[in-house]
């Protein structure tokens, strides 16, 4: 079967595992170091974070009623593509708004990233609930500046990179809970709308942690650069499936 959702960014494909040097092992660069905190960001990607997550499929729910994930082994393969296109943007974006970039810049960033009217929509939604979980959670500043200069709600990616530097992770950290959201969404939304059983679904997340890995490295890396240089890896079909989405009269999932 072919891949669910073909990436536009030369030098990756969804259906193949990230280079060697991607993988954060010891000894090798990863772009920050992952020792920080991390109780914090057990408590960020936990699913049972008041962030919203929960009401939204990742485009699941649209790839199910479309043939496309009909079981494990093609909720396999829409998770991977997803993580390395969608999940590859947003993982640079969070990493870049917790190494401190300008989060209105990265905003703009984010827009440009993302074409579908419906997902923009989406992205803005979840960081409003988003921003509400994390300043109550962990008050700062940054937070404080850009609920006050995006009151209709910051793109999540952004808001996720702000909230993992207010907690006290590092850039890495930040790109490892969006990649890990990319992926976890999907596979728990495939549960309810297929009845797949759920450890199947915790499988399919465990034989991607060496993709989440890659990912989660290289968007470390590419943060400590300028905002030019982010990804920008685009998933067409997401983006068409996503506004077909919106439009049904009946539907689980809030996306």
């Amino acid at each position: 079967m072919p891949p669910v959702l073909m990436p536009q960014q030369p030098g990756r494909s969804p259906d193949s595992a990230p280079p060697a040097d991607d993988h954060p092992r010891e000894g090798r660069d990863t772009g920050q170091d992952t020792g920080a905190n991390t109780a914090a960001l057990l408590v960020l990607a936990d699913g049972r974070f008041p962030a919203g997550s929960h009401a939204h499929s990742g485009g699941a729910e649209a790839a199910v009623r479309a043939g496309r994930i009909v079981d494990a082994g093609t909720l396999a393969e829409f998770c991977r593509g997803r993580l390395h296109t969608a999940g590859l943007t947003a993982s640079g974006l969070a990493a870049a708004a917790a190494h401190g970039h300008d989060p209105l810049g990265l905003d703009g960033a984010a827009d440009a990233r993302t074409p579908s009217p419906a997902l923009r929509r989406t992205s803005r939604k979840l960081g409003r609930q988003l921003m509400r979980a994390g300043r109550a959670t962990w008050p700062s500043a940054g937070l404080d500046d850009l609920a006050r200069a995006r009151p209709g709600g910051a793109h999540q990616p952004v808001v996720l990179g702000l909230v993992a530097a207010a907690a006290g992770l590092t850039p890495l950290q930040a790109a490892y809970a969006a990649a890990y959201e990319a992926v976890s969404g999907p596979a728990g939304a495939a549960v309810r709308l297929l009845g797949l059983d759920p450890f199947e679904a915790s499988a399919v997340l465990a034989r991607l942690v060496p993709d989440v890995d890659g990912i989660a490295g290289e968007a470390a890396r590419a943060a400590r650069g300028p905002v030019d240089s982010l990804p920008a890896a685009a998933a067409p079909l997401l983006e068409i499936t996503a506004e077909d989405h919106a439009s049904w009269a009946v539907r689980l999932f809030a996306s």
